[in-house]
């Protein structure tokens, strides 16, 4: 699973729409166009395709900023970095989640607000609320081999897309502050030591924007300038 991307949403929101301007009439897919930006959204997306590729243009700076890697690559051929502390987003800099190809590519973002500070819902950078979606609380791990002498307690190399309900995990421990202790007390993993990271991904309201340009809009689901490589969508468990 990464960024969340509620096609149904998104469907919806595209049949209430009035219109569809300009190249977004005739896409070169079948994938669903999203509806237009309004004018605070498109003032909005310039800055951000301008300025989060060159803030961030590797996962190297991703990492060095405070975002991990917690998905494998899915369908539409991204892959997730979340930035734990900037759930609530309140700097078009810092997204709460950065998504890169397989090619190390910067290709997109999330934005959102913890559901439990919005009471009235979303309002973020300008966005109509209604290109927002909702994402429930879990906790995501991403485990790693470890070594013991001459024995690995896992498969080589790092396994990514992993995650347990926040209820579950509300049985062994903090739901806030997730240990690799607690999903071992869970039985989700096996050896603490190989757990690489944890953490938890709240219930949100969460908006997911291309910022490599997108002929169905930067707002739609799919984009044909993106392509997935031949293992895209294979690896995650959500």
């Amino acid at each position: 699973m990464h960024r969340q991307r509620f096609i149904l949403a998104s469907a919806l929101f595209a049949l209430a729409s009035s219109s569809i301007a300009g190249a977004q009439t005739a896409p070169t897919t079948a994938y669903t166009p999203a509806p237009p930006p309004t004018t605070a959204e498109a003032t909005f997306l310039a800055t951000i395709m301008r300025d989060l590729p060159a803030r961030y243009p590797t996962p190297q700076a991703a990492n060095k900023a405070g975002y991990v890697r917690f998905s494998n690559e899915d369908e539409t051929g991204a892959i997730s970095y979340a930035n734990t502390k900037a759930w609530n987003s309140t700097d078009p800099d810092v997204p709460a989640q950065l998504w890169y190809d397989v090619n190390d590519r910067l290709i997109g973002a999330d934005y959102s607000v913890r559901q439990a500070d919005a009471p009235a819902g979303p309002a973020l950078f300008g966005i109509d609320p209604k290109r927002f979606g909702k994402v429930g609380a879990h906790i995501h791990y991403v485990t790693c081999m470890v070594m013991h002498g001459e024995t690995t307690t896992m498969s080589p190399g790092c396994i990514y897309g992993k995650a347990v309900g926040a209820k579950k995990y509300a049985t062994v421990g903090d739901v806030e502050h997730p240990t690799a202790q607690g999903l071992v007390q869970l039985g989700v993993v096996k050896d603490a030591a190989a757990v690489k990271t944890v953490f938890l991904y709240p219930a949100i309201y969460d908006v997911s924007i291309w910022v490599v340009r997108n002929p169905l809009g930067q707002f739609a689901e799919h984009n044909p300038n993106v392509i997935p490589s031949p293992n895209a969508g294979k690896g995650d468990d959500m």
